[in-house]
């Protein structure tokens, strides 16, 4: 792969307003409007373990686990501070049936629900079977996860982000607090954007969520195998987690264009 790359062509937007709707962040509220871009996820749909790439390691029955499934691995950074990793040597990305990891969930856990080619779905663990979560439709919804699944295997992600996690009563809140809320009315852009917020309460996570400085930018790592590491740099969390998301759900790099008009940049390591 060269490091002169596609460039991504097309962005849907509308304006919407920074506030916050759960009014947590009155201290930090700027005026101010912000790009909500389209989410190209995929909606969840009913497929099987094999459908979606997984292979069984171990297990005497079918909704047991683990499995493993071929990922891209990443590591990211905000000027020098890792502040996320999915790297296969430092973690275990093995994945369950949504069937057992139901038995290993708690409420505000973070979730991941990963198929191959397809952007990961991000929820919130409430209790009993239901997850909170930021619906293809552009709904935040209370859902049953063996519903949302959709086929799909998952894990407990509570730690690929590095920030400080917020007290489980608080993500409860988060996430609860967003209930019945559509996309006119809120500031993510994918289900790991709100997931994410809901857990450690973030600006980033929100479309314009942060001021863009010449010192603050964001670098992502992309771990291929057989073509060493390549890195590419953005002006904000939100852009970053878009270009990786897309690069999960097509396998495929593409420049970044910024808002200032300069490109983000590939690095071959």
């Amino acid at each position: 792969m060269g490091n002169q790359l596609d460039r991504i062509t097309h962005l849907n937007y509308s304006e919407l307003p920074t506030g916050d709707p759960s009014g947590l962040e009155k201290d930090e509220l700027r005026v101010g409007v912000a790009y909500f871009f389209s989410d190209e996820e995929e909606e969840v749909e009913d497929r099987t373990p094999s459908d979606c790439g997984f292979t069984k390691d171990h297990s005497p029955t079918e909704e047991e686990g683990p499995f493993s499934v071929s990922e891209v691995e990443y590591s990211a950074f905000c000027s020098q501070e890792c502040i996320f990793s999915k790297l296969r040597e430092n973690e275990d990305l093995n994945v369950y049936s949504a069937k057992t990891l139901l038995t290993m969930c708690k409420p505000g856990d973070l979730l991941e629900l990963v198929g191959t080619a397809q952007a990961p779905h991000w929820v919130i663990y409430a209790h009993d079977d239901q997850v909170i979560h930021l619906h293809k439709g552009g709904e935040i919804r209370k859902d049953s996860l063996l519903e949302v699944s959709g086929g799909r295997r998952g894990r407990i992600v509570n730690n690929r982000y590095r920030f400080r996690p917020l007290p489980p009563d608080l993500v409860m809140q988060n996430a609860v607090g967003h209930l019945g809320l559509r996309s006119e009315e809120i500031c993510w852009t994918n289900s790991e954007s709100f997931a994410a917020w809901c857990r450690f309460g973030k600006r980033e996570f929100k479309a314009g969520g942060e001021a863009h400085s010449a010192e603050q930018q964001y670098f992502l790592k992309v771990h291929l195998s057989g073509s060493g590491v390549h890195t590419l740099v953005f002006r904000s969390l939100e852009d970053m987690i878009r270009e990786r998301r897309r690069v999960d759900a097509s396998g495929i790099l593409k420049e970044l264009s910024l808002v200032n008009g300069v490109d983000s940049k590939t690095y071959q390591l």
